[in-house]
């Protein structure tokens, strides 16, 4: 399987630019990523897999589409795991560990100075510096299993982030400096319960919001 062909389709899914319910014709997508059809079908696949892709047998491909239970679902997972990780990390962290997190939030409070509502040019920069710092919280809790579940729950809600163009501002980087003190001071309690709010606050932003019908309109075009 091509590799850099599957980065960049999985990135395109994640941020949107291949709408929920769209169809993925390997012709095309031949022109689109250079790739030959055999590598398409075979990235195609791992995607469906993981979730990204739906496949249709003889009809072919189409990206996942989105709805209110499944984020509902997706929100509910990353608190679980989440949670249950920052308290087997906190405990378990270093002063290695405290200098990632405090490094990451250094990262993430830079650019949540420069993202402004409806300006989305620097948003995968953003939300790559928003997993660096989540992933950092939970990077001591000494379960690479527990840690690669949380990566592919986060990036069906990152999908979802994206494709709501959610941004709440002043009080998710309020949240965020909250969380490094909490990871400074090992308040695992603490951090569980701001966690919960940031996430069900996200999560509440998103299924108000009046683009659910969006995205078949995108695909369609």
């Amino acid at each position: 399987m091509g590799a850099a062909t599957y980065r960049r389709v999985r990135a395109d899914i994640l941020y949107g630019r291949l709408a929920p319910g769209q169809k993925l014709p390997l012709e095309r997508m031949r022109d689109t990523y250079g790739s030959a059809v055999g590598t398409l079908r075979e990235v195609l696949n791992a995607l469906a897999a993981e979730g990204f892709v739906r496949a249709e047998g003889a009809r072919g491909f189409e990206v996942e589409p989105v709805s209110p239970a499944d984020l509902r679902e997706i929100g509910s997972l990353r608190l679980l795991l989440e949670c249950d990780a920052l308290r087997h990390s906190f405990a378990a962290g270093d002063v290695e560990w405290e200098a990632r997190v405090v490094a990451a939030h250094h990262k993430l409070a830079s650019i949540e100075l420069q993202v402004t509502p409806g300006d989305r040019s620097g948003e995968e920069v953003f939300r790559r510096y928003d997993w660096e710092f989540h992933n950092a919280l939970l990077s001591a809790c000494g379960s690479r299993l527990l840690l690669d579940l949380h990566s592919r729950i986060y990036d069906k809600y990152l999908r979802y982030l994206v494709l709501a163009s959610v941004f709440r501002g002043e009080p998710v980087a309020t949240e965020h400096r909250a969380l490094m003190q909490c990871a400074l001071a090992r308040d695992w309690q603490r951090a569980q319960a701001l966690t919960t709010t940031h996430v069900q606050a996200c999560v509440a932003q998103m299924l108000a919001g009046d683009w659910w019908a969006r995205p078949a309109a995108r695909a369609a075009a």
